[in-house]
């Protein structure tokens, strides 16, 4: 089976790297476009990441383009992963999906809008059904999906299985949020050294109303949100490098033992795993026994980052339950997360109009393409 071709635009990016390295010898897709800043256009992949880690090798020589030229290009990569700013991608998933490419876009910028589906794929995936819809309303030759905010994966995958099961209520979470979520220019900050950081601009209003949609329904104007559940959310910034944590209280509206929750955790299989996609970790969710796990320095990387890692589930004295859960911002959160949903996209046949080869992009020492 051909390749998929495949671009990252905002490659250069901290998601945008780890894209880049989550689709080296990938068994769907084959990289062949990455799009930067105007100020790396022309440079090798390796030397516009030099300063900020290395490349991966598949991938080092390739050449660095501009967003316009892949319009220009005859034969060209119809899926998208969009790493792009939230100004950038308002502008250029919104062009991209228009003009015909399949976009997936990490960018906050499309959430909201109720022809998007904004998609965890073991929780939502029926929400594709909304994309023709979405061609209809839209006027586009392609589609977008967006990915949710990176905390999310971390409490809304473990809630899942339970709010099927007993019918979500109320949430109250604090999340402990690695600094890798507020990108390269805060790895470097004194401000988060020896502290914790109480307010993340956006961060509560997001992981309260994102779920909502995510847990909506699709009806003829689009998504609808759910209406019956309250959030109530504390985000901090940590001086952790990655891995997301929420510490969790959840009520429902029949409230299940600690052996009903531990149960529908041990027995959550839903679609990616029943489809085998290639990033879906099997399980999805990791129950720990012990006390003092999970932790981020120990688990964020189970199933390469994929996995959602949960325990200390005990009564909770306020609500039902409460729980701590963790996941890998960059991979999950981000980057691998995107990259299920393509697979899932994939698998359920709305990549078949996208052509199986393209233009080799230029390496060291050829020439780029030209722009006007």
């Amino acid at each position: 089976m051909k390749r998929i071709p495949v671009g990252v635009l905002g490659a250069t990016g901290m998601a945008g790297m780890e894209m880049v390295r989550l689709l080296s010898d990938h068994p769907l897709f084959e990289l062949t476009f990455v799009a930067a800043s105007l100020n790396n256009v022309g440079k090798s992949y390796r030397e516009a990441v030099s300063e900020r880690g290395s490349a991966p090798y598949f991938a080092s020589a390739l050449r660095l383009f501009a967003l316009e030229d892949l319009l220009g290009m005859q034969k060209r990569p119809k899926l998208l992963f969009s790493a792009l700013s939230n100004e950038a991608a308002a502008e250029w998933d919104v062009r991209f999906a228009s003009e015909g490419f399949s976009v997936v876009s990490m960018a906050s910028q499309h959430r909201f809008d109720p022809f998007v589906p904004l998609l965890i794929p073991e929780v939502n995936a029926c929400h594709l059904d909304l994309l023709p819809l979405q061609k209809r309303a839209k006027g586009w030759k392609g589609f977008l999906v967006a990915k949710p905010n990176c905390t999310l994966q971390s409490f809304v995958i473990p809630l899942e299985p339970l709010h099927r099961a007993f019918k979500l209520k109320r949430v109250l979470l604090t999340t402990l949020q690695a600094v890798s979520g507020a990108g390269f220019s805060a790895l470097s900050s004194l401000d988060i050294t020896e502290n914790v950081i109480p307010y993340i601009s956006s961060e509560e209003e997001k992981t309260e109303k994102e779920p909502l949609k995510i847990w909506g329904s699709v009806g003829k104007e689009g998504i609808v949100l759910e209406k019956e559940i309250l959030l109530s959310a504390h985000c901090n910034r940590v001086p952790v490098a990655d891995g997301h944590l929420a510490c969790v209280s959840a009520e429902f509206e029949k409230r299940p033992t600690l052996n009903q929750v531990k149960e529908a955790w041990e027995t959550f299989h839903p679609l990616p795993q029943q489809l085998k996609l290639p990033s879906a970790p099997n399980p999805v969710i990791h129950y720990f026994l012990e006390k003092d796990r999970p932790q981020p320095k120990l688990d964020r990387d189970l199933s390469g980052g994929m996995a959602v890692s949960v325990g200390r589930l005990r009564s909770c004295p306020l609500l039902h339950i409460r729980f701590v859960a963790l996941s890998h911002n960059r991979v999950r959160g981000a980057a691998g997360g995107s990259l299920l949903t393509a697979e899932l996209l994939q698998k359920k046949g709305f990549l078949d109009h996208v052509e199986t080869q393209s233009d080799p992009l230029p390496l060291e020492g050829r020439l780029s393409f030209s722009r006007d």
